[in-house]
């Protein structure tokens, strides 16, 4: 059975806004993303399995452009780190932060053979920001619950933040990029080097939570 980040982040994945159009609701960029991407994961399931570095690359593609990876970056390393970085450092950190979260979490979606995925209406739509929940049915029956803050940036809603089984992912990472920069004795590019490994680490302590369902 996979962990509960990893089937929590399968569905991250999957309801990244590939279409983030104005004209969209949030539920409807939601619903019609994880539509389009798990019916591209079908088409090229085995693929994919053989050339991972594809899946990765496929993955960042399709999703790099319509995630706010600034906003995303700048709360993980809070303002108290992120104003002091260049912008070279915070593009680095973008960059490692996307391609770590593929390369460890990429494969849970290889293990999705569509068990069943709902999405609920939207909640709190001020037209700037929104809430958009989904379910997602695991191998064993049990329904696990998904909810995701999207934000509003020019006429397009963007993915900022998601809460996967009561684990808020943006502050499981918040918390360890701080951690990671006391070890490294604050030091920014030592940090952002070594994220791949971080990410490892969050993952360890999200697997260490108890797993909650929704009956």
């Amino acid at each position: 059975m996979i962990s509960i980040l990893r089937r929590g982040l399968l569905v991250l994945l999957a309801a990244f806004p590939l279409f983030a159009l104005a004209a969209q609701s949030p539920h409807d960029v939601v619903q019609s993303t994880t539509t389009a991407l798990l019916s591209d994961l079908k088409a090229n399931k085995e693929q994919y399995k053989s050339n991972p570095n594809a899946f990765y690359d496929a993955l960042n593609r399709i999703l790099g452009p319509v995630v706010d990876a600034d906003g995303i970056s700048k709360s993980i390393m809070t303002v108290k780190y992120s104003r002091k970085a260049t912008p070279e450092q915070m593009q680095r950190f973008q960059e490692n932060f996307k391609r770590s979260l593929m390369q460890f979490y990429g494969n849970a979606l290889l293990e999705y053979n569509n068990q069943g995925i709902t999405v609920d209406p939207a909640k709190a739509d001020d037209g700037k920001r929104a809430s958009v929940g989904m379910k997602v049915t695991g191998n064993n029956g049990a329904v696990y619950p998904v909810q995701y803050t999207l934000e509003n940036l020019g006429g397009e809603w963007k993915v900022r933040n998601v809460i996967v089984n009561g684990i808020n992912v943006g502050k499981l990472f918040r918390d360890q990029f701080a951690d990671a920069m006391q070890r490294n004795g604050n030091d920014l590019d030592k940090t952002i080097d070594g994220w791949a490994g971080e990410v490892a680490k969050a993952k360890e302590k999200a697997d260490e939570s108890p797993e909650k369902t929704v009956k």
